[in-house]
């Protein structure tokens, strides 16, 4: 009986090429609505879907980025490769190395005058992208760039087409603590927010998940957190956080539902050895809510008053945290049914 020869091996699939393109017309400068875009620094704040985004590599007209993001029901991660062409208000983009089932994903930012000139803009957010698999891939995929596209086109409407200057109402600070004791037991203390209610007078009840790391989300492992905090005067406020733990180095958050008066507020804890103990930095980045600020401050507020008793207020809560951090990892802190109530 002769043996059947072996089966070939089967063809590569073949990827399936999709497109899409967003526009919108904005009653603001090209030029504005392009430095919104240019800065990824500032994207957590700006962008709803955005989580976190960090400059890897950069030169004058391109740069290697690394974003996190929630896209659908998970935070995605992934690098990107940019070219900034600052004369003709083009950013263009491309995944270093997409995750399955994408095997290509880039697109262009464009900002173009308007049928106004130079008051208004013609933006153009366009996508290509290729993935294998069963069709319903790429459909989830359109899916999920739909929704963002259309959160990230109507951030930069409403922030470019705002009266204010955006340096008024966009800043950061930080402030610094050092412990006598490892970036292990540090972060500990940071990690274990679920804790917190226990430990800290500030915090009344926390409510964490916690999804550990993987490749998808670019090592982090990912905590959703909510948490209900005691101001001064006894009042309390629930904030919902997302954050990208990265053990013994740093923890990186954004508040998805911030405080009244803020758009955004994002941020990290980062632990770094010094000498025989840690240096903590508690990084705040903070985007104000102009149209709350007269309800919250009185009319007409001034900004740079504003400014400072936002920082007051979350820079005195972080501030806290660290206090008692340190004393946990240094054995001076007070009974745990004492520190919360």
């Amino acid at each position: 009986m002769t043996t059947p020869p072996p089966a070939p091996p089967p063809a590569p699939a073949t990827p399936l090429r999709r497109t899409a393109e967003h526009t919108a017309d904005l009653r603001a400068p090209a030029d504005r609505a392009f430095r919104l875009i240019a800065d990824v620094t500032r994207w957590p704040l700006l962008f709803p879907p955005c989580v976190a985004a960090d400059v890897l590599e950069s030169d004058l007209d391109s740069e290697r980025i690394r974003l996190w993001a929630v896209v659908g029901e998970e935070v995605r991660s992934w690098t990107s490769l940019r070219t900034l062409d600052r004369e003709r208000l083009r950013i263009d983009f491309r995944q270093e190395a997409p995750s399955p089932p994408v095997t290509w994903m880039g697109g262009h930012w464009e900002f173009a005058p308007g049928v106004d000139g130079e008051r208004t803009t013609r933006l153009v957010l366009g996508h290509e992208w290729a993935t294998v698999g069963a069709p319903e891939q790429s459909e989830r995929i359109a899916r999920a760039l739909d929704g963002n596209s259309g959160q990230e086109i109507g951030a930069v409407r409403s922030w470019a087409e705002r009266p204010e200057p955006l340096e008024e109402l966009v800043f950061s600070f930080e402030d610094r603590v050092e412990v006598a004791g490892p970036p292990e037991a540090v972060y500990d203390v940071l990690h274990r927010a679920d804790l917190w209610p226990d430990r800290l007078p500030h915090v009344a009840a926390v409510d964490l998940e916690t999804a550990a790391a993987t490749p998808v989300t670019g090592g982090a492992e990912v905590q959703r957190l909510t948490m209900d905090t005691r101001a001064e005067d006894g009042s309390e406020h629930r904030t919902r956080s997302v954050r990208l733990c990265f053990p013994h180095r740093r923890i990186v958050y954004k508040q998805t539902t911030p405080p009244a008066g803020l758009l955004g507020h994002s941020g990290a804890w980062i632990l770094t050895p010094h000498g025989a103990g840690t240096a903590v930095t508690a990084v705040h980045r903070v985007a104000l809510d102009a149209a709350a600020l007269p309800r919250l401050f009185g009319p007409d507020p001034d900004l740079a008053a504003v400014r400072a008793r936002v920082r007051a207020a979350l820079g005195g809560n972080s501030l806290r945290t660290l206090e008692w951090a340190r004393s946990f990892v240094e054995g001076t802190a007070a009974p745990a049914s004492g520190a919360a109530r």
